[in-house]
């Protein structure tokens, strides 16, 4: 297994395009999407030009076959969301909370046949400030953890032995870890709308979100245009949701995430880029999945490994042309991502004008595509 870590560093000046505050933003409460669409794939999708001075437009992501260059390929992220929030007890009997970090192929793939089901994970546990190194916790009455190491931000590494079918379990006693700023708790609705249409590798802890706007009609709409289409996995992990916190931001330190390709995938992308055709990675979670193989091997092929890549302003993209993307959290590393992607002042101006038009923001919010 691979492991790789890229950041862009000039540490000579501290640009502003380096500057945390320079990602900040202020966002209507109300402007935040508690709720997905009516119906998948009926948002609105703000059309950002990457390279051009191509004022932005205002559509509807049914819209988006229309929008799309010829000949496009789109690469989209197809993990699957597992409910991995469970509700349990710590030894002095108090409440606890888990969400297991640890994509769970990964989990299945060390354990024995006829052994003991146990292994070493990371994990985020609440709360953080009563949970210590020794302590053991109870979930569902079959999952039991005992705490090795404590990280920060209520992160931690722990011992985790379990009764039955791990998935099982989790399907049977989990909540979909929605995040933070969706403030409700699940419903039996976001089983099936906090998962894209075409989800297939269990084991994210989040949702790629730019993936929940399609529909197979969409996917059959796209054929028909001579789109193609391919998948990957990048099981979305904390890297993903992990805030910024260093005022220079190339301190920030990336978290890794598990990245599996194939050989077809890559070998149809080394085509199209051949054939010059425009590469479209559905959300960013593809994209940072695209570009670390890329910066890994050289070249796109076949992986599976991990990637803590962190792009900003000032990456050279290899793989991917376009973007199809939700709109981000303030000072977060996806906002830093597509403003490498496009250039912050032009992102930060797309944000404003999704603002004054009433667009929703974040995980079930609206989509923007930025298109080469």
């Amino acid at each position: 297994m691979a492991s790789l870590k890229i950041i862009c560093q000039d540490r000579n000046t501290l640009q502003e395009d380096f500057l945390l505050k320079s990602y900040d933003y202020d966002l209507p409460p109300e402007r935040i999407a508690q709720f997905p669409s009516r119906e998948p794939g009926a948002s609105r999708m703000l059309v950002l030009s990457r390279q051009s001075d191509i004022p932005p437009a205002d559509s509807n992501f049914e819209e988006l076959p229309g929008h799309l260059p010829e000949g496009a390929l789109l690469v989209a992220n197809n993990c699957r969301v597992l409910p991995a929030r469970l509700t349990g007890v710590r030894d002095s009997g108090g409440k606890a909370e888990f969400l297991l970090l640890t994509p769970l192929p990964l989990i299945l793939a060390t354990t024995t046949p006829g052994a003991p089901n146990e292994a070493f994970v990371e994990c985020l546990l609440r709360p953080a400030a009563k949970i210590r190194p020794g302590s053991r916790l109870v979930f569902a009455g079959l999952l039991h953890v005992t705490v090795l190491e404590k990280g920060a931000f209520g992160m931690h590494r722990v011992k985790m032995a379990w009764t039955g079918n791990l998935e099982e379990i989790f399907a049977s006693h989990g909540q979909m870890p929605l995040p933070p700023y969706i403030r409700r708790q699940p419903q039996k609705s976001d089983a099936l709308r906090y998962q894209t249409c075409y989800a297939s590798k269990t084991g994210a802890v989040a949702a790629p979100t730019a993936g929940l706007h399609f529909t197979p009609q969409m996917r059959s709409h796209l054929a028909g245009n001579g789109c193609q289409w391919l998948e990957l996995t990048l099981y979305v992990g904390y890297g993903t949701f992990s805030p910024v916190r260093e005022n220079d931001i190339r301190q920030h330190n990336m978290h890794r995430e598990y990245v599996e390709m194939d050989a077809r995938t890559a070998r149809a992308i080394r085509e199209a880029k051949a054939e010059g055709r425009p590469v479209v990675a559905v959300g960013t979670t593809s994209l940072r999945a695209l570009e670390g193989i890329y910066a890994a091997n050289g070249d796109i092929c076949p992986f599976n490994g991990w990637t803590d890549i962190f792009i900003y302003p000032g990456y050279k993209f290899q793989v991917v042309d376009g973007l199809i993307t939700n709109f981000h959290l303030p000072m977060s590393s996806l906002l830093m991502l597509v403003s490498a992607f496009a250039g912050r002042e032009k992102i930060m101006d797309a944000y404003d004008r999704a603002i004054g038009l009433d667009y929703n923001f974040f995980s079930y919010g609206d989509a923007m595509l930025i298109n080469p």
